[in-house]
């Protein structure tokens, strides 16, 4: 999702979501170009869900405490493939 979607789902600024990105890896920047923010490491990082966020950032998808996420939002399939 965009920062713009982002921030309207967080209630939080712009500017606010590029930090997170930045500083608790829940977006990429591919090239230079926008930040795209993770549906799921958003959601994780709005529930204080560390413990998840970890998960997920290592690559666990099927983790018992981050494919609910994936589920959240409707993306099984990143999940299980």
């Amino acid at each position: 999702m965009t920062t713009a979607e982002a921030a309207e789902q967080a209630n939080r600024t712009e500017r606010t979501i590029r930090m997170w990105c930045r500083d608790h890896d829940i977006g990429r920047r591919v090239a230079g170009g926008p930040w795209l923010v993770s549906r799921v490491a958003l959601a994780m990082y709005l529930n204080g869900d560390t413990a998840a966020l970890c998960a997920y950032l290592a690559g666990h998808r099927r983790s018992s405490g981050v494919w609910p996420y994936f589920a959240a939002e409707g993306l099984e399939e990143l999940a299980f493939g």
